[in-house]
């Protein structure tokens, strides 16, 4: 008996701490959980469930059947068993009888046509006087008819190794019940005897044993049920090939998840046919291995199928060439089972709970719920809520007892249940309990919800710490809820979710922390009545009657007070945000006018004499489609070749498609003829090329869009006229042969002629312009167009005209053209040019205006944004029609480049994808209908430069001739340098697998291919990397080149490959290669190795040498200068002529042999005319001395100008070689003419200012012979400023000759050096010029001398400059002008020699 007590207090403990878990829950309801802890020690809940459950059973007339049913519980239940909803009574009943554990056994089963007494649903109930009743889930039991084949068997045949399906079928109900004999032996179990679903036999793989005659047997209690008997006969293999056959198809089932499925696929052929199985287009592997199992015969076995294994199931089978294919659908359904189950509940009277039952299952399943057995009907205080869920409100002690859940769908039934307890109060702890509540009044009153407050009781007049319960029910209804305040001492409350119209009771009770108090009286309020609107319209209802109307039906709204007035029908189109309205008398209205092949969406409300009432849902209907009302767009003609044509439109505008485009009907007519072709194109094809048309023949074209309904309207005919030959469309046009210009006030006529070259297909022409650059507009027309005007131009007005050729490879070489417009004053001429030009386009009556403000605005190294506005938008900039705009955009490099074109709906577009570095244009163009702009002016932006993508290229490493121990390495920048290359680095080693931090580094400035690396070690292999970098950082390596040293050093180089101090006549100068830059501040070598004793020495001999030279040539100056000037006077008139360029020659004729000159009489240009027979006249090139001791230091910038020079030079000069003719000659000065900084045939056009430039800034364009000992070579000396050949746009501006610099001493930084006529490109430094002389070489004619003065001193040239400012005097004008003159004779002189 203890032990009984203690595992009682064990239990009622356990009990306490679940429901303390679940208060919550329960709680959720109201309070009043204050006293189930106390209340739960003495109450528990009880076990009470199934243990076993009626299955549905298959039975036949005759046979007996139990329905097995067990329930367990502490106390013994009562079982009962209903059929079809109703209890039977088993004590009167002979054939059926409850058995000892509860089952159902009905002997021999009555079934027939009129009497089917067993045959329905049944569910065992189990009853606990004193807990509650539970039920069962529901079984069905089906009596299968009478035994009878719906199929007999029928003789056939089958080839040796074949299938043969021996048919015999029965209803689903007796199928488990059949099974086959052969010579009425039952069949034994092998594979390859199958019996499938429907009752027939699948025999594969078939033999000779098997012949024989076969029958089915329905095994029925009593005597078995046999079918007609077939004989199988089995036939030799066959010799021809048999047609392919399927003898059983698989047809479409429905299986239980968890069960199996075959689907048979038998076929039949020679050669033997091989079946394969493909679920819902994916192929299912026939390996046997997993779920799916090709059993012999062609049968798909699918073992415990699953929800995701339904789909369809497509067989094909292969025979020889044949194929047949053949598909069945498998559905999976499954019966119900519980995510979530209801859970036991504590409760007190008058509270609010909440079961909880969540299912899931295919179909998806119903839920009803049942208390005690009986089911649940919702009510005012039974709801189910949140679909599934069973709400009670205001519990009463009756509602105590089991509710369980039962979920039913198509193949099954669950149930789960869970037990109520209501808890009663707990007895109060000892102290006083408040009193009643005083003046319980509503305060507000509405239709469905009331304000009650109230005094604090008498006992306790503050009530702070009370707490108030509000107990309300209708009057006559014995079933309270309770309403608890939410904190202490609060005297209010608010009722609500009640019925309108409606009378309450309401109680207040006070409690305390002793318990609750006495109750107050009771108070009737009766709820305001509700106005009567109508409710909903049932049954709306809308259908399109035509592609312009739809009518709307209803019935009358069911709830109401007073009579309906009206209608109101809304409707609104999809898309939009404005409702419209009709008032309507009647239950349906046609509403017409509206937009075909549109959806939209209706609702009606009602009215009454209280106004509207509630809105119906909306109901979405969509117009009837219609033929087109508007042709397609954009019809273009591009003519391929001489036989074809393609055509491309675009479909008509949304609002006019008037339904779903099917296709698009084309018809094409030679001019010439007007008999149709008519031709039909798919649906989403936008364009078509028509082929097999005639050579040279003019073709007209329409296009028209169809519907379902029929086909729209056409487009206007267009024309084109195919090629009289095939021409070449591999390649850019060439250049038009001819561009002529005529300029009027606003206009400015256009005339060209087609390029020379007819071979290549020319589609139009691009006609740019614009004030100052081509590029602002650009206009495209016909090829066949030789003609156009351009209109609104401003008048005065300086425009650059640019004509290219085009086809679809890109746009060929452009030809310019300017032309000024003539001011409005001009009325020399009426501004009308008409010219005879079939093709000029017609501008459209109202054209578009085009975009304006483009703006490009770069974004990263491959994307940028382009905006612009609308000006025939409104002032919000606002697209509230169907216009688009179209985006092009391109890159001059190569210049044939195709533009690229995207659409947009909105003023900004983000073109992605660009290459870095690299400058685009973009122009917008809009378009709206039929109508479009122009293209708009032109916006360019350049993208962001990136690192390069890919290494230098070409990386060849050579050695320095007569150089051992010195290489050259020589490359070419890298494909993809993404930006301006700012330098190289050289890595190299003799270990290719050191880490690249031990390599050797040697920096190259960016403008450099080729680079020295001295001092290297004999017969060593070495390795060679390249690597660039740009502004944005480094880019990858180049593949290691190997280079291996020679093995030893020449004999005739001195150690270290000094050469000797002076380079005498004939001598050849010291080579240190073209990258050779002098040390500064620093006497070792390359490599860091100290100068030898030798260096030293030899160092030395060249100061001395060249300390003796200067002295010399500073002496001879000096003599020569006190020669020729000898006063003041003399010297400020030689300043002068030096500015004006008016030098007078000295000198013996028969030393110096005059230079061939011929003067171009339009532009005055001097040019060389070398009639030697060595065509290319030697340069001189001095060698660069090998210390730094003998050079003067030359800036960075400097350093770099030299370089960047180097590569513009055209192969004109040997750097290595000296002129036979300046070593022949001495020290005599020659006239030397810079070359070019651009190629040679290009000319650099410039007009520079007619003012006088000073004396100071004059450039030095001669070049002194070279004197003996070191001197440095022309491309890299620093005496000489950079200078550029300039052709002269103005007579007598190239023959102003500047002063030369002592070419014995250094250059002065002091002397000014701009030059005189120079062209840099933007952004660049100036650079350093090589010379060559105009005298020709070679000549047997006597020489005339053509004599440039030495520089003056600093401080003469100083007077110089501040005397030149001053004006000649009479008599030395009149000198000056006889020296011009003699200069004139002589120079024609020598264009007529």
């Amino acid at each position: 008996m203890a032990a009984r007590r203690a595992r009682r207090l064990l239990g009622s403990l356990c009990i306490a701490l679940l429901f303390a878990q679940s208060a919550p829950t329960v709680a959720a309801a109201r309070s009043g959980s204050r006293s189930l802890l106390t209340e739960s020690l003495v109450r528990t809940f009880t076990p009470f469930y199934f243990l076993v459950e009626p299955l549905d059973v298959v039975a036949v007339r005759g046979m007996s059947v139990v329905m097995n049913c067990s329930a367990q519980c502490e106390t013994p239940s009562r079982i009962e068993w209903r059929k079809d909803g109703s209890l039977l009574n088993l004590v009167s009943d002979d054939r059926r009888q409850l058995l000892p554990d509860g089952s159902l056994l009905i002997n021999s089963v009555v079934h027939s046509k009129h009497n089917k007494p067993d045959e329905g649903y049944y569910q065992c109930v189990a009853t606990v006087d004193s807990l509650g009743t539970i039920v069962s889930r529901t079984a069905k039991l089906t009596v299968a008819g009478l035994p009878r084949f719906t199929r007999q068997p029928e003789p056939t045949w089958v080839r040796r190794g074949g299938s043969a399906v021996l048919a015999c079928e029965v209803t689903a109900e007796l199928a488990p019940l059949l099974r086959w004999e052969r010579e009425r032996q039952a069949l034994g179990a092998e594979a390859r005897a199958l019996q499938l679903p429907g009752g027939s036999l699948l025999l594969s793989n078939a033999s000779a044993a098997d012949a024989g005659l076969y029958r089915c047997v329905l095994d029925t209690p009593g005597s078995p049920k046999y079918s007609e008997e077939a004989e199988l006969r089995v036939l030799p293999d066959a010799e021809e090939p048999e047609k392919l056959a399927l003898l059983k198809a698989p047809s479409s089932l429905s299986r239980l998840a968890g069960q199996s499925a075959l689907l048979p696929c038998v076929a039949a052929g020679f050669p033997p046919p091989l079946v394969r199985w493909a679920r819902n287009g994916e192929e299912l592997p026939n390996d046997g291995s997993g779920r799916f199992q090709l059993l012999p015969g062609g049968v798909l076995e699918i073992r415990d199928v699953t929800e995701a294994d339904a789909g369809t199931f497509t067989c094909i089978a292969e025979s020889g060439n044949d194929t047949l294919e053949a598909q069945a659908e498998l559905a999976v359904q499954v019966p119900p089972t519980f995510l979530k189950r209801p859970a036991n509940i504590y409760a007190h009277e008058s509270m609010d709970i909440v079961f909880e039952c969540e299912v899931t299952g295919k179909p998806t399943p119903t839920v009803k719920w049942v208390k005690n057995g009986d089911v649940v009907i919702p009510s005012d205080y039974f709801k189910i809520v949140k679909e599934h869920n069973l709400q009670v409100l205001g519990l009463v002690k009756s509602d105590e007892g089991f509710y369980q859940c039962i979920a039913e769908n198509d193949v099954g039934n669950a149930q789960a249940g869970a037990q109520l307890i209501i808890l009663d109060l707990a007895a109060a702890a000892a102290g006083p309990l408040p009193s009643a509540p005083r003046d319980v009044v509503a305060t507000l009153v509405s239709t469905r919800f009331i304000r009650l407050t109230w005094r604090p009781p008498a006992s306790d007049p503050h009530g702070d710490n009370l707490t108030y319960s509000i107990f309300y029910t209708k009057e006559g209804v014995n079933r309270e809820r309770v309403e608890n305040t939410s904190r202490a001492g609060e005297t209010q409350v608010m009722i609500q979710s009640l019925m309108p119209e409606t009378v309450y009771v309401f109680r207040v009770v006070a409690q305390s922390r002793h318990g609750p108090g006495e109750s107050s009286a009771p108070l009737k309020v009766a709820t305001q009545p509700e106005v009567q609107l109508p409710g909903p319209a049932p049954n709306i209802r809308a259908f399109s009657s035509s592609p312009t109307s739809v009518t709307v039906t209803w019935e009358t709204p069911l709830s109401g007070n007073g009579d309906i007035q009206n209608y109101k029908l809304y409707y609104m189109e999809k898309g939009q945000h404005t409702e419209q309205d009709v008032d309507v008398a009647g239950l349906s209205h046609t509403l017409t006018g509206l937009k075909k092949f549109t959806e939209y969406s209706f609702r009606v409300v009602a009215y009454n004499k209280h106004g509207p009432g509630v809105s119906t849902h909306d109901v979405v209907v969509r117009t009837l489609s219609d033929v087109p009302s508007a042709p397609p767009q954009n019809l273009t003609l591009e003519v391929r070749n001489s036989k074809s044509i393609l055509l491309q439109w675009q479909p008509p505008p949304a609002g006019t498609q008037s339904g779903q485009i099917t296709g698009y009907k084309i018809r094409y007519r030679r001019v010439a003829r007007k008999s149709d072709v008519t031709e039909s194109v798919a649906g989403t094809q936008l364009s078509q090329l028509i082929e097999g048309l005639e050579r040279g023949t003019e073709y007209s074209f329409r296009v028209a869009a169809m519907t379902i309904n029929g086909t729209g309207p056409a487009t206007d005919w267009v024309s084109a006229e195919t090629f009289e030959s095939d021409l070449d469309e591999s390649r850019v046009p060439e250049v038009p042969s001819s561009l002529h210009v005529r300029p009027l006030v606003t206009s400015i006529v256009v005339s060209w002629t087609p390029p020379e070259n007819q071979d290549v297909v020319v589609r139009g022409y691009a006609i740019g312009y614009g004030i100052g650059s081509p590029h602002a507009q650009t206009i495209k027309v016909d090829y066949k167009q030789r003609y156009y005007t351009i209109e609104n131009l401003d008048p005065s007005s300086h425009y650059v005209i640019t004509l290219k050729a085009f086809n679809n490879v890109g746009e060929g070489i452009p030809l310019y053209e300017s032309a000024v417009t003539r001011p409005h004053s001009d009325t020399s001429e009426v501004d009308l040019f008409v010219i005879n030009a079939p093709y000029t386009p017609v501008p459209d009556p109202s054209p578009m205006m085009p975009p304006v403000g483009v703006q490009a605005s770069i974004l990263s190294h491959d994307t940028i944004r382009i905006t612009w506005a609308d000006n025939s938008l409104p002032k919000n900039q606002k697209i509230t029609d169907a216009r688009f705009y179209t985006v092009r955009w391109k890159t001059n490099i190569p210049a044939n480049t195709k533009y690229k074109t995207a659409n947009a709906t909105t003023l900004s577009y983000l073109v992605t994808g660009l290459k870095p570095n690299t400058l685009y244009e973009f122009s917008v163009m809009v378009t709206k209908g039929r109508r479009s702009s122009t293209w708009s002016m032109t916006a360019h932006g350049t993208t962001f430069e990136l690192v390069p993508t890919s290494p230098p290229k070409d990386v060849t490493v050579v050695s320095k001739e007569g150089k051992p121990r010195t290489i050259i390495v020589n490359w070419q920048p890298p494909s993809e340098a993404n930006g301006k290359i700012t330098g190289y680095i050289i890595y190299y080693s003799t270990d290719v697998n050191a880490e690249i931090h031990d390599w050797v580094i040697e920096p190259v400035v960016g403008n450099r291919l080729t680079h020295q690396i001295q001092e290297l070690t004999l017969d060593t292999p070495y390795f060679f990397k390249i690597q660039a970098r740009n502004s944005k950082g480094m880019g990858p390596m180049s593949e290691a080149v190997q280079f291996r040293t020679p093995k030893a050093e020449s004999s005739d180089k001195m150690p270290n490959d000094q050469a000797s101090g002076s380079a005498g006549k004939g001598s050849r100068p010291l080579d240190l290669g073209p990258d050779y830059k002098p040390p500064l501040g620093g006497s070792n070598s390359p490599h860091g190795s100290p100068t030898s004793p030798l260096d030293s020495n030899m160092l030395l001999v060249i100061i001395v040498s060249v300390g003796v030279i200067t002295i010399v040539i500073v002496v001879i100056v000096a003599v020569f200068c006190t020669r020729r000037t000898t006063s003041h006077q003399k010297k400020k008139r030689a300043a002068c002529k030096s500015v004006n360029g008016s030098h007078k020659y000295k000198g013996n004729s028969k030393d110096v042999k005059p230079p061939d000159l011929w003067i171009h009489h339009e532009r005055l240009e001097l040019k060389p005319i070398d009639k030697s027979p060595d065509p290319n006249p030697i340069m001189t090139d001095t060698p660069i001395p090998r210390n730094s001791q003998d050079i003067t230091p030359v800036d960075n910038s400097m350093d770099s100008n030299i370089h960047q020079r180097r590569n513009s030079y055209r192969g004109h000069e040997s750097e290595d070689s000296m002129s036979t003719l300046a070593g022949r000659r001495g020290m005599r000065p020659k006239m030397m003419m810079p070359f070019d900084s651009q190629p040679p045939q290009q000319s650099v056009r410039n007009t520079p200012s007619t003012d006088t430039m000073p004396a100071g800034s004059a450039v030095p364009s001669a070049e002194l012979a070279e004197p003996e000992g070191p001197f440095l070579p022309a491309e890299e000396e620093p005496q000489g400023p950079p200078t550029a050949h300039v052709r002269p746009s103005h007579p007598l501006k190239s023959f102003a000759v500047p002063a030369v610099p002592n070419a014995g001493g250094p250059f002065d930084p002091a002397l000014p050096s701009t030059p005189l006529l120079s062209q840099q490109a933007p952004g660049h430094p100036l650079h350093a010029v090589k010379t060559a002389s105009i005298g020709t070489l070679g000549r047997t004619r006597p020489p005339m001398p053509v004599v440039v003065p030495s520089a003056p001193e600093v401080q003469e040239t100083t007077r110089m400059l501040e005397d030149s400012e001053s004006s000649y005097e009479p008599d030395e004008l009149t000198k000056e002008m006889a020296h011009l003159e003699g200069l004139m004779k002589d120079l024609n002189a020598i264009t007529t020699a």
